[in-house]
Parts: structure tokens; C-alpha cells; sequence
């Protein structure tokens, strides 16, 4: 199940893993692994990309319904 947006929303904002990586000084391997789903960044690392990309969490998850 795809629960993060994460490679979307980089992307919309023209903004690249390694980017967000450095960002959050985190190894590029985290961020990608991240970006396809394998698994999931914290509640608080989710709130952290929201505000580098200046948009609301919720848009990095999918909707559940």
C-alpha cells in the first residue's frame, strides 16, 4: 500500500531526494526508501518535509478512503 505521496510532492515542487536528504541529514538510501513506500518516515520527520516544502502534512499521505 502506497501510504506516503513523498516522490509526488518532491517532485511538484521540482526538489530532488538528495535534496530532502540533506534537508533532514538523512543518507539518500532513507529518503528513496521513503520515496517508494518501503518504509514509512516518523509522524515528526513527515511534519519537518511538510514545513521545508511550506505545505500541509496531509499532502504527503494519501487518503485512506
Amino acid at each position: 500500500m502506497k501510504i506516503n505521496r513523498l516522490k509526488s510532492v518532491l517532485a511538484e515542487h521540482s526538489k530532488t531526494n538528495k535534496w530532502l536528504a540533506e534537508q533532514l541529514s538523512k543518507n539518500e538510501t532513507t529518503v528513496s526508501r521513503w520515496c517508494t513506500n518501503e518504509v514509512q518516515p516518523s509522524v515528526e520527520t513527515l511534519a519537518t518535509i511538510a514545513k521545508l516544502l511550506k505545505i500541509d502534512v496531509r499532502e504527503l499521505l494519501n487518503p485512506t478512503k
